[in-house]
């Protein structure tokens, strides 16, 4: 089971909170203002961090670069803040700000390559502290990933955390969101998993997407276990109930499975899926055909189920295994109109001829014939039957002669006619 939920937009929500604070400070510790004395986010960095030391002629070209990033004039962000990087007098410093800047304004105008390739100078540049460094880095993978670039966004990730020496959990759920998307549903587990140990906040984005990697890896114990865990705490979630109820059938525990689906059922969580789930089910287990003809008519009955020719399938085989007859012609004889293909009036022409209807069957036969069938062979020697059942020896003759001709009932039709056309 693929949880298609858990697409590209949903691993976007990992660095929503990755904002650019970076040069904000900066700037505001430029014009002299007092800095509250600073956290270090990266205390067991390898990389050891340059004095931030500003080219006093850069002071002007900086705050020009400043006061457009803060009216958002992006195109004006990158006009200044290349003139900067190509400037002589400009140090590390002042390019690393300037091309972190640069990013930012590419990003915000969809230039991804070009905001990438910024974050990478920003980064050679080597001009800014380790807090500012490294969320530069982070928000190089993040567009790395946006930009489908996902070896590149895996390096850089691993970089950071092998850089900073860190469990970050973002960082983390990131390259665990980017394993995902790229089918490396093992490795994403791990990752995941320890993003959420180490995390002291709850993510349900990031559960959701280790419970698929779970099950996309094949790991059904731990993905039912992890389900399990979480409808415990989210009764109410109807996509969840399904995703468990799947994982309890795909684990061949059929009864837990129907057990939650009619839970979900009676409190009205379930919808089209869910139902065809259940009665599918049902259907699959022996002595429940009674089980499923309920839920396919509630299902009708309320909407949740549209008619069509699978649902009348199901419905018309449970009231046959049951021996309701008539209420399995009804079923069929509701589908048939519905098919785009004959093979459904077949199946009703065989159950009207098991009944001795034989008129209704021949022209079911006939029908079905009509609409196209897999094996043509089959509806012919209906009708053979059909004819022989209203006395018509003729009529029977002649469907077995058209039965010959398809090789499904070729070798049947012609030992019957070798026997009984010439007498």
């Amino acid at each position: 089971m693929n949880l298609t939920p858990l697409i590209k937009t949903l691993f976007l929500i990992l660095a929503l909170s990755l904002v650019a604070a970076a040069p904000a400070d900066a700037q505001r510790n430029k014009r002299g203002q007092k800095a509250a004395e600073k956290v270090q986010l990266f205390p067991d960095a390898t990389r050891t961090e340059p004095a931030a030391k500003a080219a006093p002629r850069m002071q002007r070209d900086m705050d020009k670069l400043m006061k457009a990033y803060e009216a958002e004039k992006f195109s004006e962000v990158i006009q200044v803040g290349e003139s900067i990087g190509a400037n002589k007098n400009a140090g590390a410093y002042e390019k690393s700000w300037a091309y972190q800047l640069i990013g930012i304004a590419k990003g915000e105008l969809n230039d991804y390559p070009g905001a990438i390739e910024a974050y990478k100078k920003s980064l050679e540049a080597n001009g800014l502290d380790n807090n500012a460094h490294y969320q530069i880095m982070l928000q190089l993978g993040q567009l790395q990933y946006q930009d489908d670039r996902f070896d590149d966004a895996l390096a850089t990730l691993d970089r950071m955390l092998t850089e900073t020496r860190k469990e970050d959990p973002q960082t983390l759920a990131l390259k665990g969101g980017i394993l995902y998307q790229t089918e490396r549903y093992d490795e994403a587990a791990t990752v995941l998993k320890r993003a959420i140990e180490l995390s002291d906040k709850t993510h349900d984005n990031w559960v959701q997407m280790l419970l698929a990697s779970y099950i996309n890896a094949e790991k059904f114990d731990q993905a039912t276990a992890l389900g399990e865990e979480l409808l415990a705490k989210n009764p109410d979630d109807a996509r969840l109930l399904f995703n468990v109820a799947t994982m309890y059938a795909q684990n061949d525990q059929y009864e837990k499975a129907t057990a939650l689906l009619e839970t979900g059922r009676g409190r009205g969580m379930l919808d089209e899926r869910g139902y065809r789930q259940l009665y599918a089910l049902y259907s699959n287990m022996e002595g429940a055909e009674s089980k499923a003809i309920t839920v396919i008519n509630d299902g009708l009955a309320k909407g949740l189920l549209q008619p069509g020719v699978d649902v009348y399938t199901a419905l018309g085989q449970a009231y046959y295994f049951t021996d309701q007859i008539p209420q399995a012609i009804a079923a069929y004889q509701k589908g048939v109109p519905l098919a785009s293909d004959g093979e459904m009036a077949l199946n009703l022409s065989r159950l009207l001829s098991n009944e001795e209807r034989y008129a209704e069957s021949k022209k079911m036969a006939q029908d079905a014939l009509a609409k196209g069938l897999r094996r043509p062979g089959d509806a012919w020697v209906i009708i053979g039957r059909a004819e022989h059942g209203l006395g018509n020896r003729a009529g029977l003759i002649a469907a077995y002669r058209e039965a010959a001709k398809f090789p499904e009932t070729r070798q049947t039709a012609e030992e019957w006619l070798k026997k009984n056309a010439s007498r």
